[in-house]
């Protein structure tokens, strides 16, 4: 394994965030090299909705056209009460003069980081990405960072370089290892993920391919993927997470969706907490935090991963130009445009989205759906709502920060 060169960047993590990073820093002509512990691109259940601007920073690349043919276009989504089938429905053709992606794109995480690997290992030959291999210690001086790898065979080396980007996730090893405070809170709700090859939208009509949904017993959402539906659940009133897991409890809340003679085939569970939280500093030294390693957030209305790929995005720049020549104080204004954009509108709209889905009172529910259907249904106020909620305006405000 090369060592790579003094002036090159460590990114810790491969997933979209530091793929998304390195391939940028390819195609900048700044050499990089990325570290990541799986062997292969992780299929987890993770995101799975791309917002329009994160479309337009893929098709730079030529990412996106594959990346549409790989998932599915949802012009609009909606929010629903379940028995009486009542919705509020959003229709992002709002949008049409504000972005050339005037939709949501559903399809999951895993994709994208394929399509990001194949394109680095074919367009960027030189850029090294280091599958298999963890990170295990980190140190910097005023004049590079050093990171000790150790391969799945036990071989360590030492790598150095002129910055480290964090992008290796929630549980972030370079954020550890610097002892950053990561303030935030975790909800006492935990959600279990399925997934079932059940054609919901062949039985309700009238599905968008993103539904927020209240029921009598709680909440769930729906969100139509490449030939499944991906459904998320919550423990009902009296119910453990232990006993939320169980096939039995996942078919209860299943057939409540919609009732039928014969069990549901599900394909995949997996329970997550749900946490709200930011790093106190996004930049320590030469050492800058993107992505899940700097906030985590609710998952509601798909902005973590979109928000973490804006962040990649943003910090290549500015490494862009200092490496042109510029001084590295530039990364000063990469934690000042992102760090409150991720407080602002990743943080506290993905919480107002949860907040929203959390209701239990029907008074308060019929409330909030006779808002949303007020501004659903006045184009202007469904165009301001829409900047918000698919990260066009976050960007806007960001891009205005000195």
């Amino acid at each position: 394994m090369n060592n790579g060169t003094p002036e090159q960047v460590i990114i810790v993590g491969g997933g979209p965030v530091g793929l998304a990073a390195a391939m940028r820093l390819g195609h900048y002509g700044i050499p990089a090299v990325v570290v990541e512990a799986e062997q292969t691109v992780s299929r987890a259940l993770k995101a799975s909705t791309f917002h329009p601007p994160t479309l337009e920073m893929l098709d730079e690349y030529g990412i996106t056209p594959d990346l549409i043919k790989a998932g599915l276009v949802a012009p609009t989504w909606q929010v629903r009460m379940h028995e009486t089938g009542e919705y509020a429905e959003f229709d992002l053709a709002v949008l049409k003069d504000d972005t050339p992606h005037p939709y949501r794109l559903q399809t999951e995480q895993w994709k994208l980081s394929e399509l990001l690997l194949a394109h680095i290992r074919s367009r960027l030959p030189g850029l090294q990405v280091l599958m298999g291999h963890r990170c295990v210690t980190v140190a910097q001086d005023e004049r590079s960072v050093r990171v000790t790898v150790e391969s799945a065979g036990g071989e360590r080396r030492e790598l150095s370089g002129r910055y480290l980007i964090a992008a290796d996730g929630a549980r972030s090893t370079v954020r550890a290892a610097l002892d950053l405070s990561f303030e935030g809170l975790t909800f006492p709700e935990t959600t279990v993920l399925a997934t079932t090859r059940f054609p919901f939208h062949e039985h309700i009509p009238t599905l968008s391919y993103i539904n927020y949904c209240w029921a009598s017993t709680g909440t769930f959402s729906l969100l139509r993927l490449p030939g499944l539906w991906r459904v998320s659940l919550y423990p009902w009133e009296g119910e453990t997470v232990e006993d939320a897991l169980e096939p039995a409890s996942i078919q209860k809340k299943l057939q409540h969706i919609l009732p039928r003679d014969q069990a549901y085939e599900v394909m995949e569970v997996r329970p997550y907490r749900i946490h709200q939280r930011v790093v106190n500093n996004y930049v320590n030294g030469r050492i800058v935090l993107a992505g899940d390693a700097a906030h985590i957030n609710s998952p509601s209305g798909g902005m973590g991963m979109n928000g973490g790929i804006h962040d990649a995005f943003n910090l290549t720049d500015k490494l862009r130009r200092i490496y042109a020549g510029e001084s590295d104080a530039l990364l000063g204004q990469y934690e000042r445009q992102r760090r409150p954009i991720a407080i602002k509108h990743v943080l506290q709209q993905s919480g107002r989205n949860r907040a929203r889905m959390q209701e239990r009172g029907a008074a308060q529910r019929r409330s909030t759906l006779d808002e949303l259907l007020r501004k659903a249904g006045d184009p202007q106020l469904a165009r301001d709502y829409l900047l918000e909620t698919s990260m066009i305006l976050s960007l806007r405000e960001a891009a205005a920060i000195e």
